[in-house]
């Protein structure tokens, strides 16, 4: 690995208030030894992310030859150093400069490049979407879809939206609705009450995956 350019002391202000200066300064340190530690450096952004996807994703990069950082994005940007005079290592800067936003973070690692990436490219997974998210696709429900629940499920469908009744002890389509319900269009933007209801028909219309924006590994830096 490259040496770091220097030693320095970095400036703590405007980072998280809420952290001490000592715990802001390891955070940094433990950073910076990763630099020293690993081969390459990737940084990622997610979309759709619970916390036990990612858990699965740690557990891949488990162990000696990798670490992951999530979040405290100043304090990574002061790590790696945001100018040619702070960087850490040479070119860092501009891998400091692209860590904005709340879904990104940084993989150090000493595996082989074509195995990492080929695993961030493999990695999609579907799930039930959540309130903001826009819909991949239209789903509409008839009353043949209701028949999996039981009656008591009416008031929980109803507080959804749903406009539902009960007809020989069957939850059914009020009429007017041509027997058939459309949840959300593709396009839309899904409201929380949409969001439980592709839950209980069983509709995942999100998909958790990983992008790998760009590289850094012996001094050198290339965009993904």
């Amino acid at each position: 690995m490259p040496k770091s350019k220097r030693v320095r002391e970095v400036a703590l202000t405007q980072t998280d208030k809420r952290a001490t200066r000592d715990h802001k300064s390891k955070y940094i340190e433990e950073v910076r030894d990763a630099v020293d530690k690993h081969e390459s450096i990737y940084l990622f952004s997610y979309e759709n992310m619970r916390s036990s996807q990612f858990k699965n994703v740690r557990m891949h990069f488990r162990g000696t030859d990798s670490r992951i950082f999530l979040g405290k994005n100043k304090l990574l940007q002061i790590a790696l150093g945001r100018s040619a005079e702070e960087e850490y290592a040479d070119n860092l800067q501009h891998m400091a400069k692209r860590i904005t936003g709340g879904s990104v973070g940084l993989l150090f690692t000493s595996r082989e490049r074509a195995t990492v990436e080929e695993y961030f490219a493999n990695l999609r997974e579907p799930d039930f979407a959540r309130a903001g998210a826009v819909a991949e696709r239209a789903v509409e429900v008839t009353n043949g879809d209701l028949e999996q629940f039981p009656v008591s499920m009416m008031e929980q469908l109803r507080k959804a939206g749903m406009p539902v009744e009960i007809k020989l002890g069957k939850i059914v389509i009020r009429d007017g609705h041509d027997d058939r319900y459309s949840i959300c269009s593709q396009g839309q933007v899904l409201t929380a009450d949409k969001c439980k209801l592709l839950v209980h028909f069983g509709y995942k219309l999100s998909t958790f995956k990983v992008d790998l924006l760009c590289r850094w590994a012996g001094g050198d830096f290339e965009e993904l």
